[in-house]
């Protein structure tokens, strides 16, 4: 039997509902659930004494469930006729305190202040279709009404599914004038009362009438989805919109998972039940090609801290890669977030529990254990050094982070962009006295000093030798291109660096290559500071840093006329993460700022290139327009990673043999390497050349 109306308009209309209790006859209709599914929250809000109106009643067996229960002062109100009599009938023997009243809601016939509760199971959304004028004017009328019936400390009730104008109606209206607003998730068992199923979560309302006190906080707050949870407080109504939207959020994306596996990956956040900061975050991954058994259709993998920036946790081809090689048919990878403190893997698996099997896919058996897996058998180790405000980029984090193994990392992150490392260096043990005891004085001094030099107070000092970027990697080896008679180190060359970060790319060259000058251009004096405190970085005679704008500064350089540059580098990243190509920001690419890069760039120099471009229509456009600036373009992938790596000459006279600019690369690496200077053995120059293209 088709039950629902032909447009949602007829919702508040009586006639509707005059033929749809014909229709159902004397059969309870239980919208949002039955007394199971309600009953442990009403009757913490209602009790036996309570005198309390039930609005908008129909044929639920709501009100005589409580009745049975205790709850025996109950008036029920509906629109209409057929149903009023059918529960007068049903009634009228067997709870004789219970009356049932034909009455329009939004205009009663009660006192003012005549009841301890007014209960309202789907008569708000029904009567609110929409957000036309009209509407919101009878539904202005409705709450009006309900709050001259309830006495002072009187609540609404109001089970809902909090559609947007609803939700902001009933938050917005209750939230002004001294109400207590609280906010229920219903937790439905699905029984076979409610004939009526959403894909959206129930809510309850729970609006309490209190006496207005000039100064008196509002009160606003969203009842924890644990039992015994504390609930979490809200500043003002919009916040706590914005955390019932969350909800429906949830509750939408765990029903489309649990209908079927999914072709794209789906990403949740989940908040603290204390702190209200996001905790966790879920990424779902299914592997339709993982051949299914009795044992493998879920598993859980716990993200060690520190290392969700990875490609293998941070990217969405690593975590299906991760995903394919566990043999799992749905992997859930979890990561832990900075600022929040966790106890171990165990307590971490007791707090998750719940949560992840509502992330089960269909047909796991019910009985199955669910296998929690991780790398190294431990959280990890993060701890966060210095926490900061950026006026260009907003607010940032110094964490130092253990990595695979034993090795520890320093990293510069924005919480604008988390799961993208700004700058990273590797930290070595110190062999400083920093641990012994000294005054207070002297101790504040020191952590002064630390700071200063980019040690830590966990006794680390920056490793100035290591690249942890591979990209960086694979630009430094673009020095390898420079004309013959080659570049040895102690050659004079000047290098213009775009984009300083942490400082190790520019800090590398004036290192390593003893006759370089260095310039870098940094838009953010954020940056340059933590360079400074945090990164090892410094400026001499050999190294100087330009506080400009990189487009600025080039064009300036370019109108002096001068070709003053035998390397020029782009490492500067865009901070709009919605632009189909992430580094460099398309100003940078642009044809008259290319024309400028090639004026201060000599003869026989390179221009190096930082590409991060996903969008491939763009990526297209952006080659076409360096190719009309540089006809030779050496291309080089970094493997696990979108970036690639362009190095860009003059003239097509230049081209190079490929095993010549290994051989190149391979002599440089010889000089580089000096007595009593610390090189990285893993990072081997002519290696980068090896899939070297022309494009």
């Amino acid at each position: 039997m088709n039950l629902l109306p032909g447009s949602i308009k007829d919702f508040s209309a009586t006639e509707y509902w005059e033929q749809f209790f014909r229709r159902t006859g004397e059969r309870p209709f239980e919208w949002y659930g039955g007394y199971l599914d309600l009953c442990a929250l009403l009757h913490k809000y209602i009790t036996p004494k309570d005198k309390v109106l039930v609005i908008g009643c129909g044929n639920s067996e709501l009100s005589e469930r409580l009745y049975d229960a205790g709850c025996q002062n109950l008036t029920n109100i509906d629109v209409s006729e057929v149903v009023i009599r059918q529960m007068n009938e049903r009634n009228a023997d067997r709870r004789p305190q219970m009356t049932y009243q034909l009455m329009d809601a939004t205009q009663t016939s009660f006192p003012e202040s005549h009841f301890q509760a007014v209960l309202d199971k789907g008569t708000l959304d029904a009567i609110l279709t929409d957000a036309e004028e009209k509407t919101l004017e009878t539904v202005t009328k409705l709450l009006t009404e309900v709050g001259r019936v309830l006495q002072c400390g009187g609540r609404y009730l109001c089970v809902s599914l909090a559609q947007d104008h609803v939700l902001k109606k009933l938050v917005t209206q209750f939230s002004q004038g001294g109400w207590i607003v609280r906010v229920h998730q219903v937790s439905t068992s699905r029984s076979v009362e409610s004939e009526s199923q959403f894909p959206l979560p129930v809510f309850v309302f729970v609006m309490t009438k209190m006496r207005v006190v000039p100064g008196f906080p509002q009160v606003l707050e969203m009842m924890a989805e644990e039992e015994g949870g504390k609930p979490l407080r809200f500043g003002n109504p919009d916040e706590l919109m914005d955390a019932v939207k969350e909800r429906q959020r949830y509750a939408i994306i765990r029903n489309h998972l649990n209908q079927s596996l999914t072709a794209q990956e789906v990403s949740i956040d989940f908040a603290g039940i204390i702190s209200g900061r996001t905790r966790y975050t879920f990424h779902v991954v299914d592997s339709s090609a993982v051949r299914l058994s009795h044992v493998n259709h879920f598993a859980v993998f716990i993200t060690p801290q520190g290392r969700e920036t990875e490609w293998l946790f941070g990217t969405e081809a690593g975590r299906r890669q991760l995903a394919k090689s566990v043999g799992f048919r749905r992997l859930l990878i979890v990561a832990l977030h900075r600022d929040e403190q966790y106890e171990s893997m165990e307590a971490i698996q007791s707090e998750l529990s719940g949560k992840v099997l509502e992330l089960a896919p269909t047909g796991m058996p019910d009985n199955q254990k669910i296998p929690y897996l991780s790398v190294g058998g431990d959280l990890g180790a993060r701890t966060v050094q210095y926490r900061g405000q950026s006026d260009l980029s907003g607010e940032y984090v110094v964490e130092d982070v253990r990595g695979d193994g034993t090795s520890y990392f320093r990293r510069l992150i924005f919480l604008s962009n988390q799961n993208v490392v700004q700058s990273e260096v590797r930290l070595l043990p110190s062999t400083t006295q920093s641990g012994q005891k000294k005054k207070k004085k002297d101790k504040k001094k020191q952590q002064q000093r630390q700071e200063d030099k980019g040690e830590s107070q966990t006794s680390h000092v920056i490793d100035k030798s290591f690249l942890c970027c591979k990209h960086h990697k694979v630009m430094i080896s673009g020095l390898a291109l420079l004309r013959n008679p080659g570049v040895l180190p102690d050659k004079r060359i000047s290098v213009l660096v775009v984009g300083l970060g942490g400082g190790s790319l520019s800090l590398f060259i004036h290192d390593y290559f003893l006759g370089s000058y260095v310039e870098a251009i940094e838009i953010d004096p954020s940056v340059l500071d933590v360079a400074n405190r945090w990164f090892g970085f410094s400026q001499d005679d050999r190294m100087k840093v330009h506080l400009a704008d990189g487009l600025l500064h080039i064009n300036g350089l370019a109108g002096k006329g001068e070709a003053a540059y035998d390397v020029v580098m782009f490492d500067v990243d865009s901070k709009d993460t919605s632009l189909g190509m992430s580094c460099p920001p398309p100003a940078f690419v642009e044809k008259k700022l290319l024309q400028n890069v090639h004026k201060i760039l000599k003869d026989d120099g390179v221009f190096i290139l930082n590409l991060v471009c996903r969008d491939s229509v763009l990526k297209e456009k952006v080659m076409s327009v360096i190719h009309e600036v540089f006809p030779l373009i050496y291309a080089q992938k970094i493997e696990d990673e979108v970036n690639e790596i362009l190095f860009c000459c003059h003239t097509s006279e230049l081209k190079v043999n490929p095993t010549d600019i290994m051989q190149s690369a391979a002599n440089l690496e010889k000089k580089l390497k000096r007595p009593g200077v610390p090189w990285d053995e893993t990072y081997v120059l002519s290696d980068v050349f090896k899939s070297l293209q022309v494009v």
